[in-house]
């Protein structure tokens, strides 16, 4: 296996004072979804946002061994893509408009004269998740459901190395929910490392690869969803049982009691 696309090296982030997330070291490759998982107010967004580099950091942050801090800022938003919570729009776009901003990291200062290359990545991130239907509509008439499928054709426009993906199925409802992480996991299959924070146990242990437990501002665990996801660690980290089941082959886990 080639380096980590994504490495995390002492990364941590102090805000007013109080440290949020401990130092923190991880290795990413390409080609995987990553769930980041743990109870509320674990550091999980926090730790996101930093790599995305919404909030600042202490420790060094790599993409393919480059150092992000020291990379032009155009450059680092072409490798490393953020899909932030709530999918909120506050101006009445057009959806193509709102995913060809996706573009502007590669130098499209318009949105709404698209050529080239600009117009073929973001027809094809509307292709793939099914929003070139909704191409001249305004993005504030849309559902949420539609709305946080448009926002993550914005985030595939980029073609990015790196997408991050904060609770992107948070307030949807289950049909969106599967939607949304099965687009996520066909992204990682072309090659993308995808790392999605969720709280959805269920669609963690089934779509993702990989699975990160944070628990009060630590890393406790990082591996394979079955090895990660134990009796143990459930009743440790959030303090439920759950009920697991095998269908078709996949090992669905199912929050069921309190431990």
């Amino acid at each position: 296996m080639s380096g980590p696309a994504l490495a995390l090296s002492g990364v941590s982030v102090t805000l007013d004072g109080r440290r949020i997330v401990a130092p923190t070291d991880l290795a990413l490759h390409a080609g995987r979804l990553v769930a980041v998982v743990g109870p509320n107010g674990a550091g999980k967004s926090t730790l996101l946002k930093a790599v995305a580099g919404v909030l600042p950091a202490a420790g060094r942050i790599a993409v393919d061994g480059h150092d992000l801090a020291t990379m032009p800022r155009r450059e680092a938003a072409r490798c490393v893509s953020y899909l932030p919570q709530g999918h909120a729009v506050h101006w009445s776009l057009s959806v193509s408009d709102v995913v060809a901003l996706g573009r502007y990291p590669h130098g499209l200062a318009d949105p709404g004269a698209l050529t080239g290359d600009h117009r073929h990545a973001v027809e094809d991130a509307m292709a793939r998740t099914d929003t070139l239907r909704f191409a001249d509509r305004s993005v504030l008439a849309l559902s949420g459901g539609e709305r946080a499928r448009v926002m993550l054709a914005r985030v595939l426009a980029v073609g990015a190395r790196i997408i991050l993906a904060d609770e992107p199925t948070a307030s949807l409802d289950p049909r969106h929910q599967l939607t949304v992480m099965q687009d996520l996991k066909a992204e990682s299959r072309r090659g993308v490392l995808v790392v999605a924070v969720t709280h959805d146990l269920a669609l963690a242990a089934r779509l993702a690869d990989e699975i990160v437990v944070i628990d009060h501002r630590f890393v406790v665990a990082h591996g394979d969803p079955a090895e990660v996801l134990t009796d143990d660690l459930l009743a440790r980290v959030y303090g439920i049982g759950a009920v697991r089941r095998t269908v078709d082959g996949e090992t669905l886990v199912m929050p069921w009691s309190l431990a």
